[in-house]
């Protein structure tokens, strides 16, 4: 069994796939648009065409799955977080920053009893993120 985050970016699948990809390293592996679907019955609304129908990208070692969505407009997030894992210090502050280019700070990075960074933010397409320095392995 296998569990991956689905997101639904209202319109601005490719836009949010190039700025993780320049932000924080991620890999679209698969696109489809639209208007490859080899379903004759499945091309999208008019004007739709050149959208993103399913997409799959790689950040770290965590495969999501993603779209443009079925017209819909305003991409709500609500109920979860994507949460980052990195290595240490340097690597939060880079990938923090980095996310929330044109976003907002929910809760600035810092130093908790658990880790020595973690933050939360909302990126600029509304996905909303924690970045957290692993654990040391006992």
């Amino acid at each position: 069994m296998k569990v991956q985050a689905y997101v639904t970016f209202g319109g601005r699948c490719e836009e949010a796939l190039e700025f993780y990809k320049r932000s924080i390293g991620a890999e679209v592996t698969s696109l489809l648009r639209w208007k490859e679907s080899p379903d004759a019955d499945m091309k999208g609304l008019p004007g739709y065409e050149e959208k993103i129908m399913n997409a799959a990208f790689r950040i770290g070692e965590t495969e999501l799955m993603a779209d443009d969505g079925m017209g819909e407009r305003n991409a709500e997030f609500k109920g979860m977080t994507l949460a980052i894992e990195v290595g240490d210090d340097a690597e939060a502050k880079r990938v923090f920053t980095a996310l929330g280019e044109g976003g907002s700070v929910t809760m600035p990075l810092m130093k908790t009893f658990w880790t020595s960074s973690f933050g939360m933010l909302t990126d600029k397409f509304g996905v909303p993120w924690m970045v957290n320095v692993a654990a040391p392995k006992a």
